[in-house]
């Protein structure tokens, strides 16, 4: 972790007001109130309105599931976001990751034993997260094996997980319970 406490404490339950409480509903009946939901509850009208863009990013991306969490974990450990990285290894692994391409994604797309698909869509988060940019090659071979609606959510999954990791690492929200980091 950047910061070994959080610079924002997650705002407890008992400290919740009404527009937080229901905000968070869909998370309390499914007992997963995560410390980056109880961090962002700090900025209420910030929190609702993320939720929106990220619960698209995470649920109703075009991409599938496998190769969405590939990039998110890449931009992840190239931000050094433990607690990213540590939520979206459980994730990942979920959506048919294996724990060898798992670490495997630390060293990038010039990995051996990546195919084709997974080695353009490290390279594209690579190149965004560096030049904030795909370039030509890459775009173009990415073109061989999606759509344009999965291109561009290759854009934005990288862009909002970019921008999750320096909220996280900024504020200094801590691992939840249960989770391992680096």
């Amino acid at each position: 972790m950047k910061l070994a406490t959080p610079r924002l404490e997650p705002i407890q339950p008992e400290d919740w007001t009404d527009e937080i409480k229901k905000t968070l509903q869909p998370n309390v009946e499914k007992g997963t109130v995560f410390n980056i939901f109880k961090t962002l509850s700090h900025h209420p009208d910030l929190f609702r309105r993320w939720l929106v863009f990220g619960n698209h990013v995470l649920f109703k991306s075009t991409l599938p599931p496998r190769e969405r969490e590939l990039i998110i974990l890449r931009i992840g450990w190239l931000c050094e976001a433990e607690y990213e990285w540590a939520q979206h290894v459980l994730i990942g692994k979920e959506a048919g990751l294996t724990a060898e391409e798992i670490d495997r994604i630390k060293a990038g797309p010039n990995a051996r034993g990546w195919s084709e698909a997974d080695k353009l869509l490290l390279q594209a988060t690579d190149e965004l997260r560096k030049d904030a940019f795909i370039t030509d090659a890459t775009w173009n071979g990415l073109c061989q094996h999606f759509d344009t609606r999965q291109l561009m959510d290759v854009v934005f999954a990288v862009g909002q997980y970019n921008l999750v990791s320096m909220a996280l690492n900024t504020l200094g929200v801590q691992l939840d319970d249960g989770l391992e980091g680096f």
